[in-house]
């Protein structure tokens, strides 16, 4: 190791460091750089992109792979009329399930509508009481009272043409709805005397329906007074039941039975 003038020992460069000819030359590469350049081109190629190289050249420039496959242009799909037109229903309508449930029955048989507010009763009930005996002597008569909410229905059953008379009024100018006539007539027909007894009542209160749920109510009651028998088939129909709902009362510091006041904090 030669010593410089201030007596360090003078370092050697390593051979791999290039050596420079003069300021700015390009660096010389020693004999060490030379040989991994080499060795790194003479390298063999990854049995992988042989195989690459190999399709690439057989398919003249894309791999052969894709040559094979079919390319089919794909039909624009068009849009319907309708938004939705296309897709299939995955949902039930409200009411076809009840009428998918419902019995079927030939042309033969009478199939009747089930009627607002009758009792769901799995067995099947006759349509009239065949047992049913009630007094029609000419002076017979037959009262009650029937009630519905707030409505108040008082009846007299007398023999006759199966006529109903309300507050001076027949069925159909006092209860335009047939619905509602329907539910009314539905405890004579039970009983199979709709066409020999007629219906005098004199209602008050309620409304429209209120109205109608009452008369029935006392129709039914009055059957009772002129055959107690008939008490066990009235009341499977649900034409004794007694509907006591009414309006909920205001409670005080309530705008309504329960509607508060709106609240605020400040």
């Amino acid at each position: 190791m030669a010593e410089n003038d201030s007596g360090q020992g003078e370092v050697n460069e390593p051979e791999e460091i290039a050596a420079e000819d003069a300021v700015g030359a390009q660096e010389t590469p020693t004999e060490r750089q030379l040989e991994r350049e080499q060795a790194i081109v003479d390298e063999p190629v990854a049995e992988s992109e042989q195989r690459i190289g190999e399709a690439t050249a057989m398919a003249g420039g894309r791999p052969a792979e894709e040559e094979d496959l079919e390319y089919v242009e794909e039909t624009p799909r068009q849009k319907p009329a309708i938004p939705g037109m296309d897709l299939e229903v995955d949902i039930v309508r409200e009411g076809e399930e009840a009428l998918g449930a419902r019995p079927r029955y030939s042309e033969d048989e009478d199939y009747e509508e089930p009627v607002e507010g009758a009792p769901e009763t799995d067995d099947v009930l006759p349509q009239t009481i065949a047992h049913a005996s009630i007094d029609l002597a000419a002076g017979a008569r037959y009262r009650a009272t029937g009630k519905r909410k707030t409505a108040v229905a008082r009846v007299t059953l007398k023999p006759g043409t199966g006529e109903y008379v309300i507050n001076g009024k027949s069925l159909e100018a006092f209860f335009p709805r047939p619905t509602l006539q329907r539910n009314i007539r539905q405890p004579l027909e039970t009983v199979g005397y709709e066409t020999r007894m007629d219906v005098v009542a004199a209602m008050h209160g309620g409304g429209v329906s209120a109205q109608a749920g009452a008369l029935r109510h006392g129709v039914s009651r009055a059957l009772l007074e002129a055959d107690p028998n008939l008490r066990s088939e009235l009341k499977r129909r649900g034409f004794l039941t007694r509907d006591a709902r009414v309006k909920e009362r205001k409670k005080a510091g309530l705008k309504k039975a329960r509607k508060r006041p709106q609240f605020s904090k400040r």
